[in-house]
């Protein structure tokens, strides 16, 4: 399989000339150039999906895709810097982004005057000072049909924005995806300034991958499978037969079953629209069948509007955003659409997308570029001085998996309208993969982990060289990195026993002030239990001003979770104790936790807490219900 770079620019995004011959740099091209072009019309177009389609298809029709990842993100989750203002709101917590300007979508947010909740399929709102909630909405009944799941919201000023995917039963004569439930995503704009009321209401065909609020703009990303009906097969019919019969069905499908369809309602007026051909694209040589599509919102106008949709002939289920710019990847030869059952496995290749989101409005294409291995997730990828760094692993080719696995780090330079790598450091881990990474400016740290964690710290200040300056070996890993101030790094992960065996969480303080020489100066081990936060960091919570750490926990109790709270001076890591939510099922653990003020909040399904950091005692409990 040929690694391919997908050029891409502009919305027109026109065929042009390729860059020149790159000069002996150490940069490294592709041996096949792709771009990414605009269909000439409707009819190009659906000739283009339905040859692609009938190359992807199977005897079982086409093939299901990786399921998205949760929304997912981390860095910061501090207090506002410097000094506030008289009626400035109190010092408060942030969502764990990634990166600070690009705000990710969770289950609660604060701006330190309110906060802002989704608990089973309500909306709430509560104020932090009076320990009072202040507002309630059902989501359910404001969206309408469907069975809503993984929830989430961005907050801007007095409005908020609720993303959720959705599960529905298309009316009569409606057909279905052609994989799986069907799915739409739904956005719901809300208004907080007094009772909260739905301003707007959008929804589109596609599952929803992920979102940043950038600015005023919230950016959507969704991902769409195209409607086709498959005829149902003889019982005694061969694979071949099969596929023959679905290959059939894509040759009479109209374009319209690829293109996915929206609808929104603002002030009471119902809007639908399908996604016109010229705003639709493809790689040239691409095989896939479902569509990439990215969705705006300016949260400012009051209004949804029609998302100013613009899409992608391409899968991806990893999104990435700066201040500047949106980045989605999609790994390829791990999903279940690139195997074929009897076949090779096929080398993994992660192609990675760029946007420009300098103007508000509809986002630029502007590159693309693929890199061997598979990512974990967007920590795997960070934008520095013009670069972008990508952490993958590579397992081994082919059915049996024979040799070992290992991994690399890339780094990509936007040259014209392609990501050309300009460095790599590889060899990292062998026979292990990626656990967690984590790039703090022009330095990095890779944790690999089979029956030892080495945690590598990488020197990135030149691109073209980067290199590995130091490795600690340890028992156990760390499944996410959170940096606890100036060369530190707090681990978040599982303790294990020399041959690789899990035995319970493992909070780790690292010091990393000098690269060549990172060491673990504390730890925290609680057998049999595990922290969420290992794979989704919004679910940590660390504040500066008093070194707080706190992270959900299960394992001990008989019914959901517990708020581990932690401290640490930067050579410690103490217990402070647990907090512990009323109730008897799952719904009682506790799944998230914010600072407003000297307050720490504490959010499960059947209410939020608020509690005394210092001493664990409980000061006002608001019900769900």
């Amino acid at each position: 399989m040929k690694r391919g770079i997908v050029a891409l620019t502009g919305l027109a995004l026109v065929a042009g000339c390729t860059a020149g011959t790159p000069k002996p740099d150490r940069t490294e091209r592709s041996t096949v150039t792709l771009r990414l072009v605009a269909f000439d019309s409707c009819a190009d177009a659906l000739t283009d999906l339905r040859a692609a389609a009938r190359k992807a298809v199977g005897p079982w029709g086409l093939p299901r895709p990786q399921e998205a990842p949760d929304l997912v993100g981390a860095e910061g989750g501090g207090a506002r810097s410097g000094a506030a203002p008289a009626d400035a709101p109190p010092q408060h917590s942030a969502t764990n982004n990634h990166e600070a300007a690009a705000d990710e979508p969770d289950v609660i947010k604060t701006d330190g005057t309110r906060i802002v909740s989704i608990v089973g399929s309500k909306l709430l709102v509560v104020d932090p000072a009076r320990r009072v909630r202040t507002g309630q909405l059902e989501l359910s009944r404001a969206a309408g049909a469907g069975h809503w799941w993984l929830s989430k919201l961005l907050l801007h000023g007095d409005r908020a924005i609720v993303l959720a995917a959705a599960a529905y039963d298309p009316p009569a004569g409606i057909v279905r995806p052609s994989v799986g439930l069907p799915t739409d995503t739904r956005a719901l704009l809300i208004d907080l300034s007094g009772t909260p009321r739905v301003l707007g209401s959008y929804r589109i065909d596609g599952e929803l991958v992920d979102a940043r609020k950038i600015g005023d703009t919230a950016r959507v990303v969704v991902r769409s499978r195209p409607r086709i009906s498959f005829p149902r097969p003889a019982e005694d019919a061969t694979d071949a037969e099969r596929t023959t019969a679905n290959q059939a069905a894509i040759d009479r499908a109209p374009v319209e079953d690829w293109l996915p369809r929206y609808e929104w309602t603002d002030g009471g007026e119902r809007r639908t629209g399908q996604l016109p051909c010229n705003r639709l694209s493809r790689p040239t040589g691409h095989t896939g069948s479902g569509l990439l599509s990215l969705l705006s919102f300016d949260l400012g106008t009051g209004k949804l509007g029609d998302g100013e949709p613009t899409s992608v002939v391409a899968e991806g289920d990893t999104v990435y955003g700066t201040g500047a710019n949106l980045y989605v990847a999609d790994t390829l030869g791990t999903r279940s659409a690139t195997l074929r059952m009897g076949g090779p496995r096929p080398p993994a290749e992660t192609v990675v997308h760029r946007f420009d989101l300098a103007s508000p409005g509809q986002p630029r294409y502007t590159a693309s570029g693929s890199v061997p291995g598979h990512l974990l997730n967007q920590y795997a990828l960070s934008e520095w001085k013009g670069h972008l760094r990508v952490a993958t692993t590579t397992e081994p080719e082919g059915r049996s998996r024979a040799g070992e696995s290992s991994s690399a780090v890339y780094v990509l330079r936007t040259d014209g309208d392609e990501l050309r790598r300009v460095g790599m450091v590889d060899g990292l881990g062998r026979g292990e993969r990626i656990y967690s990474v984590r790039y703090l400016g022009d330095t990095g740290y890779v944790v690999t982990f089979r029956e030892t964690d080495p945690l590598y710290t990488l020197d990135l200040r030149d691109p073209t060289a980067p290199k590995v300056t130091g490795e600690l070996k340890i028992t156990g890993y760390s499944g996410h990195l959170q940096p606890v101030g100036e060369g530190r790094l707090l681990g978040v992960g599982q303790e294990a026993n020399e041959r690789g065996v899990r035995q319970g969480l493992l909070v780790s303080l690292f010091d990393v002030a000098d690269p060549a020489k990172p060491t673990r100066i504390a730890h925290y081990h609680r057998p049999g239990t595990y922290s969420p936060a290992e794979h989704d960091p919004h679910a940590l919570l660390y504040w500066p001003a008093s070194g707080l750490v706190v992270l959900p926990v299960s394992g001990h109790r008989p019914v959901g979770q517990e708020a581990l709270v932690l401290r640490t001076d930067g050579s410690r890591l103490t217990e402070v104790g647990r907090v512990a939510h009323p109730g008897d099922d799952h719904r009682a653990g506790v799944i998230r936790s914010l600072i407003v003020g000297d307050t720490l909040w504490t959010l499960s399904d059947v209410g939020l807490q608020a509690t005394d950091p210092t001493n664990l005692a409980g000061r006002s409990w608001i019900p769900a219900t």
